[in-house]
């Protein structure tokens, strides 16, 4: 991110009257309820695991942070091909990818539920989050194209609000489930909430081309009519256009949202049965605040744009944030689990109030390749995610948690800086 002060991004949407408004007409709440439901199944599947990870590791026989390369497996491709699905869909139709990725999460859940050992379940938790990569992306840029510009960003906040809700709720249940009839049963109960989302895709209809495909781009117009181009190399092309558009400030803020943010919440269920003492029924309770709180934000976020401007809801979130890690270091200090509750609480408000703004932004950098614009704020998000509990565990061994939430505060802290300063 040390590049992007030096050059403004300017974002018109950030303030004024185009800031978000509510107001979905009743198949544009079906399509957001539909697609939201199956964004919680793909967060469900995977952040049960972190409060799960100690009786996964004690099945297994490894050390609960060997056993917390799950959460590596599965995010980081499904942050990686984010933007390769969100390419896909822009081309094949994104509800037909959608009914074949989330059959293959369906698929894969199942899989995992029957892995023998550490590594072949690493192997299907990748396999899983390869199918899994394109759902939240594509599902953005669906609902772009059904209720349009004027309310996209309240739609995207709702509809992330909803996907990150199983995210904390997930915790709460996945501890119970794997308390009372283990972490395989648990697999296999949200493998079968994936197979009904499959289910509730064919409820909705497609909507072909987005309309703001008819303004294409006059690069990506013009690479169209090359002949025999190469697909990947245009992929690629693309990719690095828009990355590092004058809207570049977007992304690599979503790189630091998802290695802070999520990568804290990975962390968390170990922390709270490592430091304080908790069962994994209980540290799921406990996280569960996340999904209630990132339900709130989202229904929260459109009337927040409106007021603050959409500049003014990512320093919103990004204060949420700071309380968080500064609450694990006052729970880390007393050894209670008390604080944590405040800190899952504002961890959810804060991440669900910065990246879907982020995603809204995002779509502006290229509105004729929508689905690949949210792709690639999916992959900075969900791929530095998946670094993150990579990273946070190494500073763990060395040095304890306390070290790595005063290192989580500090570096929200100069993201909070940072993003003031080039999304004015």
């Amino acid at each position: 991110m040390s590049g992007t002060p030096g050059r403004q991004t300017t974002h018109p949407k950030l303030n004024g009257p185009d800031a978000p408004v509510a107001g979905l007409a009743l198949r544009q709440e079906h399509v957001v309820v539909v697609l939201g439901f199956c964004g919680l199944v793909s967060a469900a599947d995977n952040w049960f695991v972190s409060p799960a990870l100690p009786a996964i590791a004690n099945t297994l026989a490894v050390a609960p942070t060997a056993a917390a390369i799950i959460l590596t497996a599965y995010l980081v491709p499904y942050g990686a091909l984010q933007p390769v699905c969100g390419r896909i869909g822009d081309g094949v139709g994104r509800l037909r990818l959608l009914r074949i990725i989330v059959l293959g999460l369906c698929a894969g859940t199942f899989l995992c539920a029957l892995a023998p050992n550490l590594s072949l379940l690493v192997a299907a938790r990748i396999i899983t989050g390869c199918f899994a990569a394109g759902i939240i992306s594509v599902s953005q840029a669906f609902v772009g194209d059904v209720v349009g510009p004027k309310h996209r960003a309240g739609a995207v906040g709702i509809l992330m609000g909803i996907t990150f809700t199983g995210q904390g709720l997930s915790a709460g249940l996945g501890g119970i489930l794997t308390d009372l009839v283990g972490w395989r049963a648990a697999f296999a109960a949200f493998g079968m909430l994936a197979a009904l989302a499959w289910l509730g895709l064919f409820t909705l209809r497609d909507t072909g081309r987005s309309p703001a495909r008819d303004s294409v781009h006059p690069k990506a117009q013009a690479g169209k009519h090359l002949p025999h181009i190469n697909p990947v190399s245009s992929f690629f092309r693309d990719a690095w256009r828009i990355f590092f558009s004058p809207h570049r400030a977007v992304f690599l803020l979503a790189c630091s949202t998802g290695f802070l943010f999520l990568g804290t919440y990975g962390l968390m269920g170990t922390f709270l049965s490592e430091v304080c003492g908790l069962t994994s029924t209980r540290a799921g309770l406990v996280m569960m605040l996340y999904g209630f709180f990132c339900l709130i934000g989202g229904a929260l976020a459109g009337k927040l744009g409106g007021a603050r401007g959409l500049g003014g809801v990512i320093s919103v979130g990004e204060c949420a944030g700071m309380v968080s890690a500064a609450t694990l270091v006052l729970s880390c200090a007393t050894g209670s689990w008390i604080p944590s509750l405040v800190a899952a609480a504002s961890l959810g408000l804060g991440y669900i109030l910065v990246q879907p703004t982020l995603v809204t932004l995002s779509m502006d950098a290229d509105p004729a390749q929508s689905g690949l614009c949210t792709g690639l704020i999916g992959f900075a998000v969900f791929a530095c995610g998946g670094v993150g509990p990579a990273v946070g565990t190494a500073v763990v061994s060395c040095s304890g948690y306390a070290l790595l939430w005063m290192l989580v505060l500090l570096c929200l802290g100069l993201q909070a800086l940072i993003s003031r300063r080039v999304l004015r």
